[in-house]
């Protein structure tokens, strides 16, 4: 920036909050700091931050894992960007490139990635938000655990789980003194194995939109209601004024519904040679 002639001055804020509780307290700083790829805390009180929810706010916290889970979340984009950049030199398609770092960075991939390592055992939470969490741990082990891509899950995970996968790369980045390759290096063991070129898989939004464009197919605005905490999802799509498919799914949330509507669309189509 300093070259294209805007000035600017990196300071690095020292890290200063104020507990009134040791870490050790209330979590396993050495077991978690071992599944960080034995990453050591210069400040543990950062990871015990990193793994509060604001259900379970103690007057010794001062605060929950929110600032760091924004902070983590950009640090996550930019080092799995940069590394999918440099590993595929050849790779000319930005686009492709754009998808897999969609299948690595998202909700589920995170969630994912967090029940694998056990870390929701270590969350300070609500009972509500606990029982959300085994829900997703339950969910889990019905699902194949040879990947953490998010794209191919047909289920709702809870959103803490990959807030705390975010909150605790903010956590290492702030006590690294703001180390992009230390993050990479503590968080990348969790969400192994990266996705390659040959193991990514489809975007099933992207392959639905694209095949309505291709065969000029009207996809109708989709109908949406959600009662009791589930959302039920209705999609129309149209040719030549005529509706030749109907799908509603209803499961817990709107992205996961919109997911659920598109797969099966496709699966209608290779069971009846729409194509």
């Amino acid at each position: 920036m300093n070259w294209v002639g805007i000035k600017v001055d990196l300071v690095h804020i020292a890290y200063e909050r104020h507990f009134q509780v040791q870490p050790e307290k209330l979590i396993d700083v050495r077991h978690i700091e071992s599944l960080l790829n034995n990453y050591s805390f210069r400040h543990p009180h950062l990871l015990l931050e990193a793994l509060t929810h604001r259900s379970c706010m103690l007057p010794q916290i001062p605060g929950c894992y929110e600032r760091l889970e924004f902070l983590g979340d950009a640090v996550l984009d930019y080092v799995i960007t940069f590394y999918l950049y440099n590993k595929y030199r050849a790779m000319s398609s930005p686009g492709f490139l754009t998808d897999m770092r969609s299948a690595s960075v998202n909700n589920d991939c995170y969630a994912l990635s967090a029940v694998k390592a056990g870390l929701h055992k270590h969350i300070l939470a609500s009972d509500n938000v606990d029982n959300d969490i085994a829900n997703t741990v339950n969910n889990f082990g019905r699902l194949s655990i040879e990947s953490t891509f998010g794209w191919e899950i047909e289920t709702y995970f809870s959103e803490v789980l990959a807030d705390i996968i975010e909150s605790l790369a903010g956590a290492i980045f702030v006590d690294s003194e703001y180390d992009k390759d230390i993050v990479f290096q503590s968080i990348c063991p969790l969400l192994e194995p990266l996705v390659t070129p040959e193991t990514m898989p489809l975007n099933h939004l992207r392959e639905f939109k694209d095949y309505c464009k291709k065969m000029q197919y009207i996809m109708k605005r989709p109908v949406i209601s959600t009662q009791n905490g589930v959302v039920t999802r209705t999609i129309e799509v149209e040719a030549k004024g005529v509706v030749i498919y109907k799908h509603t799914s209803t499961v817990s949330n709107n992205r996961t519904a919109e997911i659920v509507a598109c797969i099966f669309f496709l699966r209608s189509l290779k069971e009846t040679n729409l194509e």
